[in-house]
């Protein structure tokens, strides 16, 4: 059986807040750790900022769908947007030697989480799978 709860918020920054919200209290419901919430609570924010300046150039009016699955294996959260098609095979984070702000998203989102991936079957938009296995509770 499967726990899910699905947001759909206006693809403005004012709104990060609430999926940051959100992802903290769907962890804090699962019993993970205050540390593997916040390290997850950050990656997400960064991939939904990535589609408001990515996928969606900005625009304000656009629509993010974030979706939060949880099993007894795993927390999958699915974000969704109908903007321009993200090219994985192009993306890679910036230079971990090149010390400045910014840039370093994607390196973070993949060290957070244990699978990543891109649904390359959408025609329009994008869907990103992060998924985070969750230990049970004989590895305690």
């Amino acid at each position: 059986m499967s726990d899910t709860v699905t947001v759909r918020v206006r693809s403005h920054p004012q709104y990060l807040s609430l999926i940051r919200d959100v992802t903290v209290r769907f962890c804090s419901i699962y019993g993970l750790s205050e540390e593997v919430t916040a390290d997850l609570r950050l990656a997400v924010d960064e991939a939904c900022a990535n589609v408001i300046k990515h996928a969606y150039r900005g625009d304000t009016s656009q629509r993010i769908v974030v979706k939060y699955a949880a099993t007894a294996r795993d927390l999958r959260i699915t974000i969704e947007d109908t903007g321009e098609k993200a090219r994985p095979e192009l993306m890679q984070g910036r230079n971990l030697d090149d010390i400045r702000p910014g840039g370093l998203g994607l390196h973070f989102i993949k060290r957070v989480f244990d699978t990543v991936v891109y649904d390359q079957k959408r025609k329009n938009g994008n869907r990103l799978l992060l998924i985070k296995h969750l230990r049970s509770r004989d590895e305690d």
